[in-house]
């Protein structure tokens, strides 16, 4: 059991860090510190006292990365509730379903997301409020909660005539071993299931965060991945702010040129991102260059070479803000030709590994002691297998255990029993090998793997790695048909109309895509046809391709 106790870790970095900043909400000169964070705590923990809101009881949260965001779920888990997160790109009737089947009572949310809402459909809910102003929203016929939100300030006020002190700041007594948080998953099998996560995972992960010194007092952050996902909130929210560091919340859609503003007036100290934000970047800023003739000549000669190099880092860096010790990727496989270019020119960065029900983290190593195409070292407070006759050279299953590892899942025995065998070990689905230093290299993902008709086993996500770095190539899924690999390709039809090729001209472009692919990779992996598809495919938090809606669209 972690030593730290989860909500503990609240309270001393409140009253330590009481004058600085912890929140500002990006584009609204609007900053918060660890003291005005005491008070919003208070002022909520009144609010579930007077709706007698009982420890153990479920509050769901659902919206944008904001302060209001981060107070509540502060709030509800140092009030000793079990906060709920739904991802705000959840649809309604997944955000109704996740409420009813979680028994959440309370539920905080932006306007806009509830005007999408039917309450009537949410009949455990006793009330919801806004993630605006927390005014009440709806409550149910009986209860009384709208005049108690209204009387609220009068209440606080008299609770506190002096305000919020820090000798104030003394939270519920919650056990590590018990449930504080249940994450609704939305992974590539289309299964949404509840995620009981203990506060001695959630201790782990950030006193994980603080003994590699990720972040410190005042170091700044940019918190832009969804705070409702556990990697986006393990490390951008909850290691920072029980470090005592300054959180800029991004609330808008994290497109390159808008998030890349943001860095060069943040200026952060740590990144954590998922590998679609960097390899956007790489195809849309990099790779343009590097395909120029004279780059490529130039690459060519060692001592120029270096210079270009060097150019290249100095600039991603600037782009980045510039005092950032390193970027943290995680979430999913970061493409191995922008792997390779980031490590050609000496660029600090590094990948972990995680999953939702270990809150997340499972393997990482800073960049000093990076090991290329890895992703990284197991954490001490965690165990690792590989289910394979050699764990060293044949991929198999990965397999863990230890500190960091959920509860169970709510209300799901038979999924639990599933997940977790009879000796302790979660079974993640996630293929790959490990080294002797205990670095962890993963080869795709069992669910996606594919049986070739003469018994080799194919990974669809380093075939689509090599194809998505060809012309006019977003994205692309490749599939089974009928014993066949089938490419499906959302273009990238921005690039498509700059070079006004016609539609004969860009089938000859996808055919030679075709070929040049099919030239580096086993036979075994040929594709034998790309088929266009006209939208971006649809993703999870993490940014990985929801396979199981797309495995007959090429039949």
């Amino acid at each position: 059991m972690i030593k730290e106790n989860f909500i503990q870790l609240f309270e001393n970095s409140i009253k330590n860090h009481w004058e600085n900043p912890v929140f500002t909400d990006y584009g609204e000169n609007k900053t918060m510190t660890y003291g005005n964070l005491a008070t919003e705590i208070a002022k909520l923990h009144l609010l579930f006292e007077q709706c007698n809101i009982a420890k153990g009881d479920k509050i769901a949260l659902i919206g944008k990365n904001t302060s209001q965001w981060t107070c509540t779920y502060i709030a509800v888990v140092t009030y000793g509730a079990i906060l709920v997160p739904i991802l705000q790109d959840f649809n309604p009737n997944d955000v109704q379903h996740i409420v009813n089947h979680s028994d959440s009572m309370l539920l905080f949310a932006t306007d806009a997301i509830w005007d999408t809402l039917e309450e009537e459909k949410m009949p455990v809910l006793r009330a919801a409020f806004s993630l605006t102003d927390f005014r009440c929203l709806m409550q149910k016929d009986g209860e009384n909660i709208q005049q108690i939100t209204i009387g609220l300030q009068s209440s606080f006020a008299q609770k506190y005539p002096n305000g919020v002190a820090k000798e104030d700041v003394k939270y519920a007594e919650v056990h590590n071993s018990e449930v504080v948080v249940i994450n609704y998953t939305s992974g590539t099998t289309g299964f949404s299931k509840g995620v009981m996560i203990s506060g001695n995972c959630l201790a782990g992960n950030v006193t994980f965060g603080f003994e590699t010194k990720l972040l410190y007092p005042k170091a700044r952050v940019v918190a832009f991945l969804p705070l409702a996902h556990t990697y986006g909130c393990a490390f951008d929210f909850l290691t920072a702010v029980c470090a005592g560091s300054h959180i800029t919340l991004f609330g808008k859609v994290p497109a390159p040129k808008v998030l890349l503003k943001a860095f060069s007036e943040v200026k952060p100290t740590m990144i954590f991102t998922v590998p679609l934000i960097l390899e956007k970047i790489y195809r849309n800023q990099i790779l343009p260059k590097l395909n120029k003739r004279t780059f490529r000549l130039v690459l060519g000669i060692p001592l120029l070479d270096n210079r270009i190099l060097a150019q290249f880092r100095k600039k991603l860096i600037h782009a980045f803000g510039g005092e950032f010790e390193q970027v943290i990727v995680g979430g999913a496989a970061l493409n191995k030709e922008v792997e390779d270019f980031l490590i050609r020119i000496k660029f600090p960065f590094s990948v972990g590994y995680g999953m939702t029900e270990c809150g997340p983290l499972i393997s990482f190593s800073k960049k000093d002691k990076f090991i290329p195409t890895s992703v990284g070292k197991i954490l001490s407070k965690m165990e690792v297998k590989i289910d394979s006759s050699d764990p060293y050279s044949v991929v198999g299953e990965i397999c863990v255990r230890g500190e960091h590892l959920l509860t169970g899942y709510y209300k799901n025995p038979e999924a639990t029993a599933e997940a977790i065998d009879e000796d302790g070990w979660l079974h993640t689905g996630d293929l790959g090998t490990i080294d002797a230093d205990d670095n962890i290299f993963i080869r795709g993902r069992n669910k996606s793997m594919i049986l070739s008709a003469s018994g080799q086993n194919i990974f669809p996500e380093e075939i689509e790695a090599k194809l998505d770095n060809m012309p006019f190539v977003m994205e692309s899924l490749v599939v089974e048909q009928e014993g066949k690999l089938v490419a499906l390709v959302y273009p990238d039809y921005e690039a498509v109309d700059e070079a006004n090729l016609s539609q004969q001209e860009f089938e000859m472009v996808m055919e030679e895509n075709r070929k040049r692919l099919n030239e580096v990779t086993a036979s075994y992996e040929n594709i034998v046809k790309i088929k266009l598809h006209s939208t971006e495919f649809e993703k999870t938090p993490k940014k990985s391709i929801k396979r199981f809606k797309y495995s007959n669209l090429t039949k």
